[in-house]
C-alpha cells in the first residue's frame, strides 16, 4: 500500500484462511470417522471479511496484518491483488492463521481457531501509521499487535470500531479494545448484563452494538434506550451457513455510518447484509454489494 492513497476504512489485523467442513449435526457424534460433503478452504478471518464487505458497498478499504511466508500467506496476497484492495503486511516465521470451522446442515457453525501467532506479538508500528493517516475510520480487530494500534487512530483523531466478538465482559484481553473504540461490536452469546454498560462506563464508545444471531441485534446508544433489531429471513435465500455474517453486519454498519446515516439506519443495514452473508455456502464467497443492499432496505427498511 504505497503512494496517497485515500481510505475510506483500514482494517487492522485478521485475515487468514478458512478450512469449512459440512458436518451432518453439532455436536458430533462419539465415532471415530465421518462422511462428509467436499472440504474446502477459503481467504477470510474477520478483518477481511469487514475490507472485503466495505470494499463491495463501494468503500474505499484496506488493510493491514502480520501474515505467513507461507503458501497461504502468497494467496492472500494474490487475491488482494485481484482484488484493487490495498494491501500492507509484515512478514512473520509463525505463519498465516487459519482455522477450521464445522458447519451443521441449519447453517450453526464451531470454529476451531488457530492463534498461531505468539502472544505478545509486536511489530513495527510503521505497519500502520503511514495509513492511518489515510483513512478517514479505522477498524481495528482484536489481533494482539493491533493494539498498539489504537493509540495511533487517537492521536490521529480517527473514529475508531473494533468487534469483540465472544467477549465474555471480563477477558483483559479485549479491554483495550473495548474502551478505545468509537463504535464496539460484541456477540450476546458470552455477555453478561453489565457488559454492555462496562463498556460505556469506562470507554470511548458513542455506541455498542451486541449482536445475538437468530435474535437480531440490540443497538446500545449513549443516553438513549436499547433499540432491538430482529432478524429478518430472506425466502430467496435461506440459512446455509453462519460463518461470516458478522463482519458482513459490521462493513454495512460501516456503511452507512461513514454516509452520515442515523445509527438505527446502520443497525438495520447491518441486519440485512448479515441475513444475506448466511445464504451462501462458505465464509465471505457472496457478501451483499450496495446495489443489493438498497434494494433489500426498500422492503426491509
Amino acid at each position: 500500500m504505497t503512494g496517497p492513497v485515500e481510505l475510506d476504512v483500514l482494517v487492522i489485523g485478521g485475515v487468514g484462511i478458512d478450512t469449512i467442513v459440512r458436518v451432518p449435526s453439532l455436536p458430533l457424534g462419539d465415532v471415530d470417522s465421518i462422511a462428509v460433503d467436499p472440504i474446502e478452504s477459503y481467504l477470510a478471518h474477520t478483518g477481511h471479511g469487514v475490507a472485503l464487505g466495505c470494499h463491495l458497498l463501494g468503500l474505499n478499504a484496506g488493510l493491514v496484518d502480520v501474515i505467513g511466508d507461507d503458501p497461504e500467506g502468497a494467496r492472500i496476497r494474490r487475491t488482494y491483488q485481484q482484488l484493487g484492495i490495498p494491501l500492507r503486511v509484515t512478514l512473520h516465521p509463525s505463519g498465516t492463521r487459519r482455522s477450521v470451522n464445522l458447519v451443521s446442515p441449519d447453517g450453526r457453525r464451531l470454529s476451531l481457531y488457530d492463534a498461531r501467532h505468539p502472544a505478545g506479538l509486536r511489530v513495527d508500528p510503521n505497519l500502520w501509521r503511514p495509513v492511518i493517516r489515510q483513512a478517514a475510520h479505522v477498524h481495528v480487530s482484536i489481533m494482539d499487535f493491533a493494539r498498539d494500534a489504537l493509540g495511533d487512530a487517537i492521536a490521529a483523531d480517527r473514529s475508531i470500531s473494533t468487534d469483540l466478538h465472544d467477549w465474555d465482559g471480563r477477558n483483559d484481553h479485549h479491554k483495550d479494545f473495548a474502551t478505545a473504540s468509537d463504535i464496539v461490536f460484541v456477540s450476546a452469546s458470552a455477555l453478561p448484563p453489565d457488559g454492555v454498560d462496562w463498556i460505556l462506563a469506562n470507554g470511548r464508545a458513542e455506541v455498542v452494538v451486541a449482536m445475538a444471531g437468530a435474535d437480531g441485534s440490540y443497538l446500545h446508544v449513549r443516553g438513549e434506550p436499547v433499540r432491538h433489531f430482529p432478524a429478518i429471513a430472506f425466502p430467496d435465500r435461506p440459512v446455509v451457513d453462519t460463518n461470516g455474517a458478522g463482519d458482513a453486519y459490521v462493513a454495512a454498519f460501516l456503511a452507512r455510518y461513514l454516509d452520515g446515516a442515523p445509527w438505527s439506519d446502520a443497525a438495520q443495514a447491518g441486519t440485512i447484509a448479515g441475513t444475506w452473508a448466511c445464504g451462501s455456502p462458505g465464509t465471505h464467497t457472496n457478501l451483499i454489494t450496495a446495489e443489493e443492499l438498497a434494494i433489500r432496505s426498500r422492503t426491509h427498511g
